[in-house]
């Protein structure tokens, strides 16, 4: 519980105040309480607002991020704070055994991180902490330092991550795509045996409802696949994974990072001529591989199983910001987002993570119904980039007050607006910064 805001203060001040609050000095925690440590595409989100309050900031935000990038190229989805004790949080440093267990595959020995990764949101912020003080990057040799590790993170989805062998990223468990307790984990999930009740203490349940939160029959599922990939030594083989799933919100914004991964290279003398070959191989197996036109949505693939997972996800529209979409695509994906399934403009004002109509739908449980600030700042992108502008500014307006109202909400009923989750949630915050800016606030 947060104390009340004081009635002087603008919400944009406030914005302000959660992400200098949650500031390390190094990064950003998502949340004091509840997320202590720093989180891989939380700071990338947060860098993309934080910009607009110090650019040098915004650029420590994402350097701490990377040095903990492992040998093989991967960001992992946590890096630990060594003044915090192991329960802190869960799983903690002594369960991932980063330093160890991944050993072979190029984990830092001097920095404790988990093993798994999360959406690579990481480029496309690295270009815009840019964009805001061009000079001010040079001068730190901001773009010549990141290029590298973030050319090479790439390579790692796209080279170790093709589990599928048809040129898409495959995610390994529930919390790499970022949206942990989404319902089209369920039928993937249904295959793995979770660990024995009363095995794990959850940390999370200290700071949020029960029924906010995934089950513990979820948690003891995903501590099974947590378990079983560190004790494979985090290597990536198909005969040792049981949650294999390509995730069209991943591929999408790797493909977003692609891009500008290409503008990148051109501002530090590379070549781009590969990352735009990435971006558009990866976006022709995106349409083959994803997109179900019955539906007008992508679907998430049980790589597993070859099946694509019938269930409706806000991951589904997030292909919405890849530049080169098909026409007729992304035209199918608007009415879908505006339809009854996602009701944007019309049943809610911001997406929800699932569907509407879904037999799953929970407005308050995590990633089954409730909207995310994140989520939605990335389609208000993909609206303006498909020529949507006013849906967009609709958008944009909605996003504001609903961060506003719900004192910066980790996430909300999509329907009332009514807070879920933490309250001063950074990315929440940072996003929030960044549409008032772009909003001319």
């Amino acid at each position: 519980m947060t104390s009340a805001r004081p009635a002087s203060a603008t919400w944009a001040s406030d914005a302000r105040r959660v992400l200098d609050e949650n500031w390390t000095g190094s990064s950003t925690v998502p949340s004091r309480g509840l997320y202590p440590h720093q989180w891989s595409w939380d700071s990338a989100f947060i860098a993309i607002g934080s910009r607009h309050l110090s650019v040098r900031r915004a650029q420590r935000e994402l350097e701490t991020l990377l040095a903990a990038q492992w040998g093989d190229g991967r960001i992992p989805h946590i890096v630990f704070n060594p003044s915090l004790p192991q329960g802190a949080y869960f799983p903690s440093p002594d369960f991932w055994r980063s330093s160890t267990a991944g050993a072979p595959a190029g984990a830092p020995a001097g920095i404790e991180t988990s093993g798994i990764v999360q959406p690579p949101v990481h480029a496309l912020a690295a270009l815009l902490v840019h964009q805001a003080d061009p000079a001010a990057s040079a001068r730190h040799g901001f773009l010549t330092r990141t290029y590298p590790r973030l050319a090479a993170w790439h390579r790692y989805l796209t080279d170790a991550r093709d589990l599928g062998g048809q040129g898409l990223v495959s995610v390994v468990h529930p919390w790499e795509p970022g949206m942990d307790n989404s319902p089209c984990w369920d039928a993937p999930l249904a295959r793995v045996e979770p660990v024995a009740p009363g095995t794990f203490q959850r940390a999370d349940l200290d700071h949020g409802a029960a029924s906010d939160r995934p089950t513990d029959l979820d948690y003891g599922r995903y501590v099974r696949l947590a378990a079983d990939y560190r004790d494979g030594g985090y290597r990536d083989q198909w005969d040792t994974l049981a949650f294999v799933v390509e995730d069209p919100g991943v591929n999408a914004l790797l493909i977003a990072s692609e891009h500008a991964l290409a503008e990148i290279a051109a501002l530090v003398g590379a070549d781009p001529s590969p990352h735009r070959a990435r971006a558009a191989r990866l976006t022709a197996t995106l349409v083959d591989r994803l997109w179900d036109p019955t539906a007008g949505l992508f679907l998430c693939r049980d790589v597993r199983a070859d099946t694509l997972v019938p269930e409706l996800s806000a991951a589904g529209l997030l292909p919405l910001l890849v530049p080169d979409l098909p026409p007729e695509t992304a035209a199918a994906l608007i009415r879908t987002a505006c339809g009854e399934h996602f009701g944007l403009g019309s049943a809610v004002r911001l997406v929800p993570s699932y569907d509407l109509l879904g037999p799953a739908f929970d407005p308050s449980r995590y990633w089954r119904g409730p909207a995310w600030l994140n989520v939605n700042w990335l389609l208000e992108r993909g609206l303006r980039l498909h020529g949507e502008a006013s849906r967009a500014d609709a958008l944009r307006s909605a996003a504001l007050e609903t961060a506003a109202s719900s004192d910066f909400a980790e996430y909300v009923d999509p329907y009332t607006g009514e807070a879920r989750g933490t309250r001063d949630f950074s990315w929440t915050a940072a996003l929030a910064l960044d549409l008032a800016v772009a909003a001319g606030h």
